[in-house]
């Protein structure tokens, strides 16, 4: 057997052979059959809905003494995803869905962590409130509408907006 000199000693066929791309169809039906079983595989991997423990100690709403209006407001709008009091609705158990909700819930915690608000120190505190403020009343970026959508409770008016950070304001 003789080498040919402008030829590869070993050649990969496995994108041709293998998975045969060229030959593939994408045709709708083998489009819905992938996601089909993309999505019945992904059961498989459901989030934690476990919340950490509760040190009622910590919590904004005791330690500044909200208002019952304001504590409301901040238990439907708020603490679903910035506490420690998640509740976790059906809709919850169904990936990818749920990698998407408990990914806003963790970094939602990052950011601001009411049930964590007694381990902030003065300068934390002051500017969490401010951020909070822009995001509630200025940007109108929270609660986020993925969330109001299916929590219809948790929308705020422009009114409740304002009410909830003029009281915010006061916090600082």
């Amino acid at each position: 057997m003789t080498l040919e000199e402008d030829k590869p000693l070993f050649t990969t066929t496995l994108s041709t052979s293998f998975l045969n791309i060229k030959n593939m169809k994408f045709s709708k039906k083998n489009i819905f059959i992938g996601l089909a079983v993309f999505l019945v595989i992904a059961q498989f991997f459901p989030i934690d809905k476990t919340n950490p423990p509760i040190e009622e100690s910590l919590d904004f709403i005791k330690i500044q003494q909200a208002p019952p209006a304001i504590a409301t407001m901040l238990k439907a709008s708020c603490y679903d995803c910035h506490s420690h009091h998640t509740e976790y609705p059906w809709y919850t158990s169904v990936a990818p869905v749920s990698w998407m909700i408990k990914s806003h819930i963790k970094n939602g915690r990052a950011k601001l962590n009411f049930s964590e608000w007694g381990n902030y120190d003065a300068q934390q505190k002051s500017q969490k409130m401010e951020k909070s403020v822009e995001v509630v009343y200025e940007i109108k970026s929270m609660p986020m509408f993925s969330y109001t959508v299916m929590h219809r409770p948790g929308k705020l008016t422009n009114d409740q907006r304002k009410e909830l950070t003029d009281w915010f304001a006061q916090q600082k």
